[in-house]
């Protein structure tokens, strides 16, 4: 019987043995070397386990970094809303060297009486006060390096394009503050919405069933209650040049309480349901500056927008005057880079009809 021929490796075939790989080690009996299961175990458990070591430093096999896998952009921090131009809107004007903007106050007066004919003739007249508001200005600049640049778009960051949204964005910061509390440097009269010398006094919210002024304790008769003392407060004071049915309204609230407008009855309406059916004219705006911003209790604020009247200001109940939101003052090219400074001006916020604005505090 012939006998089963595994291979053949012809005469220019023939090279030397390379053992590279022991995974198919049984194939070897192809090529007349036989190593049966049990021999090879034997072998490996024969092994020294004392490795001769090597010249280089021993280390993992591949380094960290090439096993990083870096997700795209980057997370802003984030800071607190601002939110004064949603409240009173922005009023650009003067000029950014301007020290002060000055609003006047015109008051007709004269009294009708019963004619006769040899009467003096009673005689109307004026009279004109000034309100003045002093103009604060801030900087920001920025310096960036062409080392420092050239290193940033590396990791695909623009340090010119990130610095100058910083400045911007503190400059907003520091028009947004003065715009709710003013500014004080000692000899200047400028002020913000929550201190306007002209404002009306607060009124603390009356006690609900759970002997508690504040909103998070109140049910939802209990909540509309105080909205609609507001809106007839409002109307009252204003000797009905108000009507909060026509006139657009808004109403501030901190960011803690706006939230409690989502009370509902036991019919499932929610307080806003009630107040945008009541009264569709009015706005709720919220603002973190509202929350313990009087002696530690939230605030809210109920004024009309604007009023229509002799006036020929324009009407508004409150204006945020603002000569110059953002202005370049320079650049300037360095031997190793270059620098930019830029510049606001604001003048706070001035309340111009106290009697068109009605404070709460409590809630």
């Amino acid at each position: 019987m012939q006998s089963k021929e595994h291979s053949y490796i012809g005469p220019r075939a023939v090279r030397p043995l390379k053992l590279s790989s022991v995974v198919g080690y049984q194939d070897l009996s192809r090529i007349g070397i036989g190593m049966d299961a049990a021999t090879v175990h034997r072998m490996m458990a024969a092994m020294d386990a004392a490795l001769v070591p090597g010249l280089t430093t021993p280390t993992i096999t591949t380094p960290e970094q090439f096993l990083q896998n870096w997700l795209p952009g980057f997370v802003a921090i984030t800071t607190a809303a601002r939110t004064i131009d949603e409240c009173v809107g922005i009023t650009t004007a003067g000029a950014w060297e301007d020290e002060e903007v000055v609003q006047g106050v015109m008051e007709l007066t004269g009294t009708s009486v019963p004619y006769g004919d040899y009467t003096n003739v009673p005689l109307s007249s004026w009279n004109v006060n000034f309100e003045r508001r002093t103009v604060v200005r801030f900087e920001e600049g920025m310096r960036v390096g062409t080392l420092e640049e050239a290193r940033a778009s590396r990791m695909k960051v623009n340090s010119a394009e990130s610095k100058r949204e910083a400045a911007t964005l503190a400059l907003e910061i520091n028009r947004n503050r003065v715009g709710f509390y003013g500014y004080n440097d000692g000899n200047n009269r400028t002020y913000g919405l929550l201190n306007d010398p002209s404002l009306p006094a607060y009124v603390t919210l009356p006690m609900g069933g759970a002997n508690s002024t504040q909103w998070a304790s109140k049910t939802f008769l209990e909540i509309t209650a105080d909205i609609r003392t507001m809106v007839a407060d409002l109307r009252n004071q204003a000797r009905g040049v108000i009507d909060p049915k026509k006139e657009q309204l808004t109403l501030v609230l901190g960011t803690s309480v706006i939230d409690y407008l989502t009370v509902t009855s036991i019919f499932s309406v929610s307080v806003q349901d009630w107040l945008t059916k009541t009264y569709p004219t009015m706005r709720v705006v919220s603002c973190p500056e509202f929350d313990a911003a009087h002696a530690g209790d939230n605030v809210a604020y109920l004024y009309a927008e604007s009023v229509s009247d002799q006036s020929t200001d324009g009407g508004q109940t409150f204006v945020q005057i603002v000569p110059a939101k953002f202005r370049v003052l320079g650049i300037q090219q360095l031997a190793k880079g270059y620098e930019e400074d830029y510049s606001n001006a604001t003048a706070g916020v001035m309340c111009k009809r106290p009697y068109a604005v009605v404070r709460r505090t409590g809630l």
